[in-house]
């Protein structure tokens, strides 16, 4: 069998240039996904799936030059096959029906956890509708990320990280919640959120999906 057979062909558009390179680190370690691309803004999107023809689009809504909504009406209307799963920081409720109606296949939201949106590609290639809240059903996705385990030494202090932050961090990329973080470290849901600030902070991102993926690429710890 071919390649294209054996992997789900993947094209990132966000214009967070952090992100996408976690990203495609993530998903390419992944024995049935491959990075075939990156956007970082509108036009790029819709000139590389028509260049590349992807299996999948994963879509930030709020790119440079074309804006997400704008460009799922172009593909749309231009009859190009990408599934395309809408990855965003926050949404209005009631512009989800909107994004559906105009051929997204999925919607998850950044914060998600990493196992997550590895659940949502591959519902999305098995002919299913993936909404953020649903992908957070299947536990094997989830258990996938179990593995992460905080590097030794130098990673953390070129972040300054401290050892708690650093056992937080790792737990993130387990995709755990705030509540078993802190039942985990017997600490307070507001201590850990104290702890997610500086973190925050230090790796320069803006939410838990960015953060894991920061965390993945930068070697700060090993993923699973």
């Amino acid at each position: 069998m071919t390649s294209k057979q054996h992997k789900t062909e993947i094209l990132i558009a966000d214009d967070h240039t952090v992100f996408r390179e976690g990203l495609r680190e993530l998903l390419d370690d992944q024995p049935d996904l491959h990075v075939v691309g990156e956007a970082a803004d509108g036009k790029d999107v819709l000139r590389l799936v028509a260049q590349l023809k992807p299996d999948i689009l994963l879509l930030d809504l709020e790119l440079p030059k074309v804006h997400g909504l704008e460009i799922l009406k172009k593909l749309r209307d231009s009859g190009e096959k990408a599934r395309i799963i809408v990855v965003t920081v926050a949404l209005d409720k009631q512009q989800v029906p909107e994004i559906f109606s105009l051929g997204a296949h999925g919607l998850i939201l950044k914060d998600a956890a990493v196992g997550c949106l590895l659940t949502c590609i591959r519902k999305v290639m098995a002919g299913e509708c993936c909404v953020f809240g649903e992908a957070v059903s299947d536990p094997e996705a989830l258990d996938a990320e179990r593995g992460a385990a905080v590097k030794s030494g130098a990673k953390a202090t070129k972040y300054g990280l401290t050892n708690r932050e650093m056992e937080i961090l790792a737990s993130i990329v387990s995709g755990l919640t705030n509540r078993e973080i802190a039942e985990k470290f017997s600490i307070s849901e507001q201590t850990v959120k104290h702890h997610l600030t500086h973190i925050f902070d230090k790796a320069g991102v803006y939410n838990r999906l960015e953060l894991a993926l920061f965390a993945i690429h930068h070697g700060v710890i090993a993923s699973h």
